[in-house]
């Protein structure tokens, strides 16, 4: 009877962590060249430093319906490349923040160390300009991974 017991709870111990390593998450995938990064989190902040205002400008995105989603920017002052569909957000902390609803199947940013290309979440803050050369591409999308594909990678967290 002993040995009856043993391999019912073995079996359903192999049960419950083949289901747990089968099981995808959604992540953030980082593509930095050729190689992917993952980025376990629902929300993230691209920052850089605006070109001709130089000024940080910040857009924060979120994971809805399997894309990242574009749900607020803000930035110091209007100039160029200000989104024409945001809505204004009333702040006091010396940005102007506006409300977007904007949704991409992926992000593709070029980065530079003059801008300071930076991915912020609530648990770590990515240089990315320090990843690259200077003015090479990233791309930034929603993946689904099996979690042993997610420990396997290279994380950002």
């Amino acid at each position: 009877m002993k040995n009856k017991n043993k391999r019912i709870i073995g079996g359903a111990i192999t049960v419950v962590l083949l289901f747990f390593l089968f099981n995808k998450i959604t992540v953030i995938e980082v593509k930095i060249d050729g190689e992917s990064y993952y980025i376990y989190d629902v929300k993230f902040e691209l920052q850089w430093i605006h070109s001709v205002e130089k000024e940080e400008w910040v857009e924060v995105y979120e994971i809805k319906q399997n894309k990242l989603t574009l749900v607020e920017t803000y930035f110091k002052t209007f100039g160029a490349g200000v989104p024409a569909q945001g809505e204004v957000i009333p702040s006091s902390d010396g940005y102007i923040h506006m409300k977007m609803d904007v949704s991409y199947k992926e992000l593709n940013v070029a980065v530079s160390e003059n801008v300071k290309t930076t991915l912020s979440t609530d648990k770590k803050e990515v240089r990315l300009y320090e990843k690259t050369e200077n003015y090479n591409n990233i791309t930034l999308a929603v993946k689904d991974v099996f979690r042993w594909e997610f420990w396997e990678g290279k994380l950002y967290e």
